[in-house]
């Protein structure tokens, strides 16, 4: 019912058009509202912006006014203010995403404070009975090398035990939630049902929550930096590629910039240059007379393989 209701206000806000003379960007103004899916149950959808590729040179050039409005000229300046961390000119474009989200990834997500967010309230509201199970594909162990990543897949009966411990744990853990709240149909009128913010403690972490989540451009860039990235946990990785994308539609310029000089790019240390210098030079570098320690040789070796 949730979902139809959802489905009926989304349908409704694409169907409404509001005339306005601030600067619009076409590719973006096709996609509002529309609900991206993610994960089995997620969606990331746009639910309002501001600003475009020419607001950010705009700002820039707001010295002397809005300047040239030759493409090359502009992307070549934005190239520019991203190469040189000039980010608040990145700062005049803003966008309001409403995501759909599980718990624990929305426990990771709020660790960027730099966002205006506002979470659907268990305390007034019940949540939906919807909970997330990963693909089998997604089953991994842990690291043997790396404390907060994944190792192999699991497969066979270990991936089906676990498949089978997170639905019926979800499942028992929501029915009990319903059971304590003692509303619905199935309400039992003599009894008082607990309190809505005392009941939601009692569900499980890959339970769906949603939010608003309300920031500018360069705040936008640090998140997609750090989620988009192959080293990112999965199912918070899933929804930045999924932002990233809206975003490349939004600000294609600035997003290619932002590919570039930023998620495709790697940065080295004083000492890493050092480094790069003497080899360039010829001379045969290794690990101990680096000056550089295991890790940080490690890091080195993988941007520069030989």
């Amino acid at each position: 019912m949730a979902d139809d209701l959802q489905r009926q206000e989304i349908a409704d806000a694409r169907a409404s058009a509001a005339e306005t003379i601030r600067p619009t960007v076409p590719a973006l103004e096709a996609m509002l509202f529309q609900a991206f899916p993610v994960l089995d149950h997620g969606f990331v959808r746009v639910i309002d912006y501001m600003g475009d590729d020419s607001a950010i040179v705009q700002a820039a050039r707001v010295s002397y006014g809005r300047g040239t409005k030759r493409v090359q000229e502009d992307a070549g300046l934005i190239r520019y203010l991203m190469r040189h961390r000039h980010t608040t000119p990145f700062e005049m474009c803003d966008i309001k995403f409403h995501v759909k989200l599980p718990i624990f990834v929305a426990r990771q997500w709020i660790r960027h404070r730099t966002a205006s967010v506002n979470e659907y309230s268990a305390r007034y509201s019940i949540l939906d009975n919807e909970f997330y199970i990963p693909a089998p594909g997604n089953l991994a162990a842990q690291s043997a090398t790396n404390r907060q990543g994944r190792g192999e897949v699991l497969d066979g009966a270990e991936a089906a035990e676990v498949l089978d411990l997170l639905r019926s744990d979800a499942e028992r853990c929501y029915a009990h939630y319903a059971q304590m709240l003692n509303e619905g149909d199935d309400a039992d009128p003599t009894r008082r049902g607990l309190a809505r913010e005392l009941a939601r403690m009692n569900l499980t972490l890959n339970t769906y929550t949603q939010w608003y989540w309300k920031t500018n451009l360069h705040n936008l860039f640090h998140f997609l930096s750090l989620r988009a990235d192959s080293h990112a946990q999965y199912e918070i990785r899933v929804y930045a590629e999924t932002m990233l994308r809206i975003t490349e539609a939004w600000v294609p310029i600035a997003c290619a910039a932002f590919r570039d000089y930023r998620l495709g790019a790697v940065t080295l240390s004083a000492q890493m240059v050092a480094v790069l210098q003497r080899m360039l030079a010829g001379e045969a570098v290794t690990q101990e007379t680096s000056g550089l320690n295991r890790r940080e040789w490690t890091e080195f070796t993988a941007c520069f393989p030989r």
